[in-house]
């Protein structure tokens, strides 16, 4: 079966009828506490992040405090959340480069928020998004595997995929599409046991019409 843009553009309409509105799992209350749960959120759920950041931003909720609680006790606040050491470094260091270079803001230019540690393509772009209303789209696990399912944007890495899917999506849906694909993945088309039965998008799906013909 070939995609056409024509198809892309009923999946798109479909996925948005399915998931208008929906947001990020994740809470916060300022950029600085998203960049911080997303930064967190690499291969740890959004539930066991909230956990986490909401014991954390009770005790250190800017950069020049989290720099107060030093290294080791931010390791400690955070063990919970997968690959603790490292995220710790990657956030203890963000927030000394905020705290001297930003006057403890986090920038809204995108080469910037590139440049902190820890932080990479996915959460610039989410960043960008949610914090501050830039045209963006964040390539997770679940949109990765969601594009490539559908043929949406077919591609080997997240780079490649984000660049098709910028492609097939017009830039003033980038943002909402971003959440409409990460829930789909969430919810339905999820990685071991996708539930095709229950999917909006099963007759154009070729995933799914693949499986239909076994």
């Amino acid at each position: 079966m070939r995609i056409t843009q024509k198809i892309k553009s009923e999946m798109l309409r479909r996925l948005e009828k399915t998931y208008h509105g929906s947001k990020s799992a994740l809470n916060f209350s300022n950029p600085f506490e998203l960049l911080i749960a997303v930064i967190l959120s690499a291969q740890c759920t959004d539930a066991r992040v909230n956990i986490t950041t909401q014991r954390l931003f009770a005790k250190a909720d800017t950069p020049e405090k989290i720099i107060s609680l030093g290294l080791e006790r931010l390791e400690n606040e955070i063990r919970d959340c997968g690959l603790f050491r490292n995220k710790a470094k990657n956030i203890f260091n963000t927030c000394s480069i905020l705290a001297k270079s930003y006057n403890g803001q986090v920038p809204s230019n995108y080469e910037s928020l590139l440049s902190l540690p820890g932080v990479g393509r996915k959460t610039a772009n989410v960043v960008a998004s949610i914090a501050f209303g830039r045209p963006a789209i964040a390539v997770d696990t679940h949109v990765f595997r969601v594009a490539n399912r559908l043929k949406l944007a077919v591609g080997k890495t997240p780079d490649e995929v984000e660049e098709k899917l910028q492609k097939a999506i017009p830039m003033e849906k980038w943002s909402e599409a971003h959440h409409w694909l990460i829930w789909h993945g969430r919810k339905v088309c999820k990685a071991r046991q996708p539930l095709c039965q229950n999917c909006p998008l099963n007759d154009l799906c070729p995933c799914a019409l693949t499986m239909d013909a076994k």
